[in-house]
């Protein structure tokens, strides 16, 4: 299903790689992070290429809700409580220069993208102590900010921690002429990571540096991030008929609903869970899409659906992205990821530090985002909830055998079931063709789940997904699944 972004802004096609090419930088992912990153390097006289394993904006960046704020949530007196005043300045002026950053190359290169100054609230119609001790961390750090019970939402709220001077806009609109002036080959996919050379489907690019943008690391070994991270999947409609919002709205809740208009379209989102762990897979819930239909027929009762798509975010094991050296081990290979469902600003967060590092230039918050930073506890307690998680996902591969046959799946639906002895995925389309795949995901060997929303197949441990025809769709694993057509049961 295509974004409100997707429908309105088509990129043109660019030849895959084929054969050997040098470069002094090589950057994998053609997101907003690998774009901008990009964008500078090549301004500072770097020969720089970008590969890119689908089409321009049909990633992350095509899919986001595109609020560029500073404020991610409740996460200044966190940030405070766990690693200091400093740092946690450091983290704020990050990224309200970022907003300042894009406002300036919108106008500098006369970028068409609607980009807007507006505020950005997060709102509770319950108790409000957390906002309010975040409104005093923000104080504290100096963030332009305030406290009021004011909203333009359809509903009372108790309170709301507002920051002043936000943003908003197109964000594929923005992409589209940067990404024009770039060297970008689309349809490439990108295998290994070896010495600095990058090796692809159908060639090779010798560089100097290597960036993975790809939103997930592809490489395991080093670096570990399937260990440090979790993937998390929200629902947005896109709905006409309702009166523009001037500011941008989050709940405090972490899966409450969040409210943005891009003109007269209003951007509802929601309804949220881990990858893999669609909670009406086991029918325990409705479906996403049906829950913020039920709270937009409810909220506004005049308007119409006319967009419905969902997002893929990172979630880092303490709320702040990964952004610099891949490893220890690795000088030469970089990485920008976890951008926990904030990745506008993160992205040119991400950009200004990898490009600083890349032209040895001090950027003064590299350590802020650092992946070497670690809090031991935090890690720990990431590490051991994603251990779990992985050894649940491992031991269903494993010891877990379907008490469904094919015989039993409906048209439209998919689910794992018997066949011929074996466990299978296996989706039957509504004229009744049978699509067969394997269950076991080709990054770490996880139990896949079926996801009835999106009719995908997703991993519960480390977020890969794949359509109904076992072709790639998210990253960490970069194979597609093994495949089996049928069109009737024998």
């Amino acid at each position: 299903m295509r974004s409100l972004w997707q429908a309105g802004c088509g990129f043109e096609d660019t030849e895959p790689l084929r054969g050997s090419v040098n470069a002094d930088v090589a950057v994998i992912g053609a997101g907003l992070a690998g774009v901008l990153t990009a964008h500078f390097l090549q301004n500072r006289g770097l020969k720089t290429v970008v590969l890119e394993r689908n089409r321009l904006g049909e990633g992350e960046t095509g899919r986001t809700t595109a609020k560029i704020t500073a404020q991610h949530g409740i996460i200044y007196d966190n940030l405070i409580s766990q690693y200091g005043l400093g740092l946690a300045r450091r983290y704020a002026e990050a990224n309200l220069k970022a907003i300042s950053q894009y406002e300036r190359m919108v106008q500098q290169l006369n970028i068409d993208c609607g980009f807007k100054r507006c505020p950005n609230y997060i709102y509770s119609t319950g108790k409000t102590d957390k906002l309010e001790k975040e409104a005093a961390a923000a104080a504290r750090l100096g963030i332009p900010s305030y406290m009021t019970d004011y909203s333009e939402l359809p509903f009372k709220i108790n309170g709301a921690l507002v920051f002043s001077g936000q943003a908003r806009f197109n964000p594929l609109k923005f992409l589209k002429p940067i990404a024009s002036n770039l060297k970008i080959y689309q349809k490439t996919r990108v295998k290994t990571v070896e010495n600095n050379t990058v090796y692809c489907d159908r060639g090779r690019v010798n560089a100097k540096w290597v960036v993975i943008a790809t939103h997930y690391p592809i490489i395991n070994f080093p670096g570990f991030y399937f260990l440090r991270m979790h993937q998390t999947r929200s629902y947005v409609l896109g709905i006409n008929n309702v009166l523009e919002l001037h500011g941008m709205y989050l709940d405090i809740r972490e899966y409450g609903l969040s409210f943005r208009s891009e003109g007269n379209t209003l951007l509802l989102g929601g309804a949220g869970h881990r990858c893999g762990k669609n909670p009406a897979a086991a029918r325990e819930a409705p479906d996403r899409y049906q829950v913020l239909r039920k709270n937009a027929a409810r909220l506004y009762p005049e308007a119409e659906n006319c967009y419905q798509w969902s997002a893929q975010d990172c979630m880092t094991a303490d709320g702040i992205p990964y952004i610099g050296r891949y490893s220890k081990s690795t000088p030469r290979l970089l990485v920008a990821t976890g951008f926990n469902k904030w990745g506008m600003t993160s992205s040119m967060v991400a950009a200004n530090i990898l490009a600083d590092h890349i032209t040895g230039v001090k950027n003064e918050y590299a350590r802020v985002f650092s992946p070497d930073r670690f809090s031991a506890k935090s890690i720990a307690i990431n590490i051991a909830t994603e251990g779990v998680q992985a050894a649940i996902g491992l031991s269903s591969q494993a010891f877990h055998f379907p008490l469904t046959g094919l015989e039993d799946l409906k048209n439209g639906c998919g689910g794992i079931v018997e066949y011929k002895g074996r466990k299978v995925g296996a989706y039957k389309s509504e004229n009744g063709e049978i699509h067969l795949v394997s269950t076991r995901c080709p990054h770490l060997g996880c139990e896949l789940k079926w996801n009835p929303d999106e009719k995908s197949w997703d991993c519960p441990c480390h977020g890969s997904r794949f359509d109904v025809h076992g072709r790639w769709l998210s990253s960490p694993a970069v194979n597609n699944l093994s495949n089996k057509k049928i069109n009737k049961l024998n």
